[in-house]
């Protein structure tokens, strides 16, 4: 008869624990993929029937549920106990700085039973050393024996917490609507047409002139009314950050052929940013482009991006007429969102100011 040591015996139940556990997951990740078919077709003698089966969709209810409620936490003991680290601690330590570790990060702590982790994605910017402290209490890890988890944690919850605080900014701006009695909205408004035109003076604030740079009427006030200061901020902030480059793309936009309105096409792109913000879609940027929180010069940056790489995308596009503008303007869109899909993106216009 041969007994088994100790530790032998206990390596071969973890290995086993670790089979299990990997197999659970499999099983999950082929449930899943099963039930995103919303139909099912059976084929019986007499006829073909398509049907919705109750009770299959039931059972892959039920197993969803067993393996977010229980089994998801049973792996995370599982690795806890047989790594010494907790899932915060495995990311951090496991993942580079950026969207592979803040996403997971985030997920994380969203779907924690602990209210303290489930909190601290909410977190004020200024409580986020506070809220890191709390979180290594929590989970039981100090600083001797992980001694870089804490700033990596406090990276990713700045991130996190930043990108909503951003969005708040951003939708405070949005919500901004311009106002012709306020001086700092006219001087911008201004600002903008001798950056763009700085050899052509304005006739009168009421002048068909807007029109040279894509607004639709006498008083480009009205074409502000969805993004409101945002949109006017975004079109001055590329036109006094990359100078040459914006009056480039101004005379792309007159070409008697493939010519669109600069000042409409600039709000329509401020808007796609913005609903790309407000979906959670651009976190994946920001979390790899900004190490900390990200402000509203971040936001006004992509802007720059966005509009750079629209206006070569319709030119090489060479679209018929500006009246194919939403279907190329939703091609955009779409393809914007594909780069937004790979984990390391990273929209940045690479050109020197002033360019």
């Amino acid at each position: 008869m041969v007994c088994l040591g100790t530790s032998t015996g206990s390596h071969i139940v973890i290995l086993a624990g670790f089979t299990l556990l990997r197999l659970l997951l499999l099983a999950n990740s082929r449930i899943k993929n099963h039930f995103r078919l919303k139909q099912q077709t059976r084929i019986y003698p007499a006829r073909r029937l398509r049907t919705y089966p109750g009770d299959v969709k039931m059972f892959g209810y039920i197993w969803q549920h067993l393996f977010t409620s229980f089994l998801r936490f049973l792996f995370k003991w599982f690795l806890r106990h047989f790594t010494g680290k907790c899932e915060l601690q495995r990311i951090c330590s496991g993942y580079k700085q950026g969207a592979a570790r803040t996403s997971r990060a985030e997920h994380s702590l969203e779907s924690s039973k602990s209210k303290v982790l489930r909190a601290a994605v909410s977190v004020q910017e200024e409580h986020v050393e506070e809220c890191a402290i709390a979180i290594m209490k929590e989970k039981k890890v100090t600083s001797q024996k992980d001694p870089v988890f804490k700033m990596s944690l406090q990276v990713c919850l700045s991130q996190i917490c930043g990108y909503k605080g951003l969005y708040a900014c951003v939708e405070d701006m949005r919500k901004q609507p311009f106002d012709c009695e306020n001086n700092d909205h006219e001087n911008r408004l201004l600002r903008l047409w001798d950056l763009l035109m700085p050899s052509v003076k304005l006739d009168s604030r009421l002048t068909k002139q807007w029109g040279d740079i894509g607004f639709q009427g006498d008083d480009p006030k009205t074409d502000f009314r969805g993004m409101g200061m945002l949109g006017l901020t975004n079109l001055v902030f590329f036109s006094e950050k990359y100078t040459d480059v914006a009056r480039q793309v101004l005379s792309h936009s007159v070409h008697p052929k493939l010519g669109y309105s600069y000042a409409i096409v600039g709000i329509n792109l401020t808007e796609m940013a913005y609903s790309l913000l407000r979906s959670g879609a651009l976190k994946p940027h920001f979390y790899n482009t900004v190490s900390q929180s990200p402000k509203l010069e971040h936001f006004h940056q992509l802007y720059c991006y966005f509009a750079y790489e629209f206006d070569k995308f319709w030119i090489e596009a060479k679209p018929e007429s500006i009246m194919e503008f939403n279907r190329y303007r939703e091609m955009f869109h779409e393809k914007m969102k594909g780069l937004l899909e790979d984990p390391d993106v990273s929209l940045c216009l690479t050109l020197d100011s002033k360019q």
